[in-house]
C-alpha cells in the first residue's frame, strides 16, 4: 500500500503508525470488542446493537448489592449480540476468591457461557487459586500493567489471557517485549485514550504475530469530545487503519486545562510584574490533573464504571 499523496499546498499526510515505531504490520485490520459500562439493560443492549461489534465487554460492579443489575445487563448483551458472538466482563479486581466462585457461574448462565472474566481478583496469587476453581478462563489486567513483577502472572499460572494496555507499559516496543515474554494470547487495549492513544494500540496490535481475541481499541466513542478529526473508531466491529490520528488543534484548544486560579490572578492587568503570593484560602483547590477545560475530554461513562477500562 502506497503513501497518500500530498496535493500542492496542503499539510503533508500523517505516518503511518507501525512505521513511525519501525514495526511489522501482520494485519489490514483489527477486530475490536464494544465496551458496555454499568448502564441499564436497556442501554447496554442498545449500545451493542448500534457497535455492530460481534464481542461486547461488559463492566460488572463487583458488588452483592448490585449483581441482579449485572446479570440483567449480561442477559440483556447476549440477546442484543445473539448466540455467535463473544461476551466478557470486567471485574477489576473487586471480587475475592469465594465471591468470585460465587458470582462467575451465574454469570456464566446470564451470558449464555463467558469469552473470559478480567481481573476479577486483585492479586495473582487469587487469580491462581481462582483459575484453578473454575472453568472460565481469566485475563489478567492490572496484575500486569501495575506489577513491579508481572510475570508472576506466567510463573503461577494465574490467567490464561493477557491485556496489554500501551501508556502504562511505557509504550509500543515495551508492551511487544511483554508481550513475548508472557507468551499469552494477548489482548491489546485502551485506558480511555483519545485517537493518539488509540493508535499507538493499533499498531501493538498490528505488531503482534498471533491476535486472536477482539481488542478493547473501540473506546473513543466513549468520550465527549476527541482531539482528531476525524477521529480513530471502528466501523462494525472493525478498526482500520491507513494514518496516523489527525490531530486537530481546534479541538486540542478547546480541551485543554486552563490555568490554575492563583495564575489567573497573578496574570490579570491588576497584578502587573511580580506573581503575588497568595494564601491557601485565596487560591482555591489545585484542579485534579487533566482537568479544568480539558474534562471535555473525560468519558460521558463516567457515572456508569467507564473510569477503568
Amino acid at each position: 500500500m502506497g503513501r497518500r499523496p500530498v496535493l500542492p499546498g496542503s499539510p503533508p499526510a500523517c505516518p503511518r503508525p507501525w512505521e513511525a515505531f519501525s514495526c511489522p504490520r501482520y494485519r489490514e485490520t483489527i477486530v475490536v470488542n464494544v465496551t458496555v459500562p454499568e448502564v441499564s439493560a436497556e442501554e447496554a443492549a442498545g449500545l451493542v446493537s448500534s457497535s455492530g461489534a460481534r464481542t461486547a465487554k461488559v463492566k460488572v460492579s463487583g458488588r452483592r448489592d448490585r449483581r441482579s443489575a449485572d446479570l440483567e445487563r449480561l442477559e440483556a448483551v447476549r440477546s442484543a449480540i445473539g448466540r455467535s458472538g463473544k461476551v466478557r466482563i470486567d471485574v477489576n479486581g473487586a471480587w475475592d476468591v469465594d465471591t468470585a466462585r460465587e458470582n462467575l457461574p451465574q454469570m456464566d448462565r446470564a451470558a449464555g457461557g463467558l469469552e473470559y472474566v478480567e481481573q476479577p481478583c486483585a492479586t495473582v496469587y487469587d487469580l491462581a487459586d481462582l483459575r484453578r476453581a473454575v472453568d472460565v478462563p481469566i485475563a489478567a489486567d492490572e496484575s500486569i500493567r501495575l506489577s513491579a513483577h508481572p510475570l508472576e502472572v506466567v510463573h503461577r499460572r494465574a490467567a490464561d489471557v493477557a491485556i496489554l494496555k500501551i501508556a502504562p507499559l511505557g509504550g509500543v516496543h515495551r508492551a511487544l517485549d511483554m508481550a513475548e515474554r508472557l507468551g499469552l494470547p494477548a489482548v491489546v487495549s485502551s485506558a480511555l485514550d483519545t485517537s493518539v492513544g488509540i493508535m499507538a494500540g493499533a499498531t501493538l496490535a498490528f505488531s503482534l504475530p498471533t491476535l486472536s481475541h477482539a481488542c478493547g481499541l473501540g473506546t473513543v466513542r466513549l468520550l465527549s469530545q476527541d482531539v482528531a478529526e476525524p477521529s480513530v473508531v471502528p466501523h462494525d466491529g472493525v478498526l482500520r487503519v491507513d494514518a496516523g490520528a489527525p490531530v486537530s488543534e481546534r479541538l486540542l484548544d478547546e480541551v485543554k486545562a486552563g490555568p490554575l486560579p492563583h495564575q489567573a490572578l497573578a496574570d490579570s492587568p491588576a497584578a502587573p510584574g511580580r506573581r503575588p503570593a497568595l494564601p491557601p484560602s485565596a487560591r482555591g483547590p489545585r484542579p485534579e490533573p487533566g482537568r479544568g477545560r480539558a474534562a471535555a475530554v473525560g468519558p460521558r461513562w463516567a457515572r456508569a464504571g467507564a473510569h477503568e477500562l
